[in-house]
């Protein structure tokens, strides 16, 4: 049985307990709130909890950072539906998901102790922990900007789940936000090409080399599925290692013809 079924089944309490598994059950009518991390430790199918604790954290937070400008746009809610799309989620876990993110919306949601949970049962997985960083990304500039309130949550989740500043701005020059909170343009031209790598234009051709394979291990299937990422969001992974290749091809072609 798959993480999802075990959530279905409402086994999911005795994986995953503490705020998240409160999220969780207020969200698919499960009273898991009633169990206790400690009480956890241990228990068999680990990446099947990770998986849920992704998505529980996923959704939830999204719908916090939705929030934080003061209203929820019409672009985030298309870059959410687009999200769930791309999952290709059944009818269950879309209303999952619509509740996790409303849930998010509250006055009360107990953020740091979410993403505290989210910190301590993905310690060590460190691709995972970017992923969330890019999907949250992925729906705060969803209107072409990454407001000041939205970019002081993202700061907060970053530092709380153990990203350092450095790589939360490679994060960002990757997914084309300037200094201003701008997102660029898109063209699939040279400039873009390197910021997807995080290179710069100076960079040596074995540099260059060493960025693309070192981001598509990074966003490599098996890579993510090991680690725990739910195997629903792994569309989400794919479009980033076809972005990763065309950038690299795009750079090799411009070098090419100098």
């Amino acid at each position: 049985m798959g993480w999802w079924g075990k959530v279905v089944g409402g086994t999911v309490g005795f994986m995953m307990g503490g705020p998240l598994g409160a999220v969780l059950g207020a969200s698919v009518g499960h009273g898991y709130d009633t169990f206790k991390d400690e009480e956890t430790a241990g228990f068999p199918g680990v990446n099947e909890r990770v998986q849920t604790v992704f998505f529980t954290t996923t959704f939830a937070v999204m719908g916090h950072l939705a929030k934080a400008d003061g209203r929820i746009s019409e672009e985030e809610v298309r870059a959410i539906r687009r999200i769930m799309s791309h999952m290709r989620l059944n009818a269950d876990q879309q209303r999952a998901a619509v509740n996790l993110f409303n849930q998010g919306k509250r006055s009360d949601f107990p953020l740091d102790d979410v993403l505290d949970q989210f910190s301590r049962e993905c310690r060590g997985r460190r691709n995972l922990v970017r992923m969330f960083i890019e999907m949250l990304l992925t729906t705060a500039v969803s209107d072409g900007v990454l407001h000041e309130s939205e970019r002081l949550i993202l700061e907060h989740v970053r530092e709380r789940v153990g990203c350092s500043s450095a790589e939360f701005e490679r994060i960002l020059r990757m997914m084309g936000v300037n200094g201003r909170g701008e997102t660029v343009s898109a063209r699939p031209d040279a400039d873009a090409a390197y910021r997807v790598l995080g290179v710069s234009r100076n960079a040596s051709d074995d540099d260059i080399k060493k960025a693309y394979r070192r981001l598509m291990m990074q966003y490599h299937p098996d890579t993510l599925v090991s680690k725990g990422l739910p195997e629903e969001m792994m569309k989400f992974a794919a479009e980033k290692t076809r972005d990763v290749k065309a950038a690299y091809d795009l750079v090799r072609e411009s070098r090419a013809r100098y």
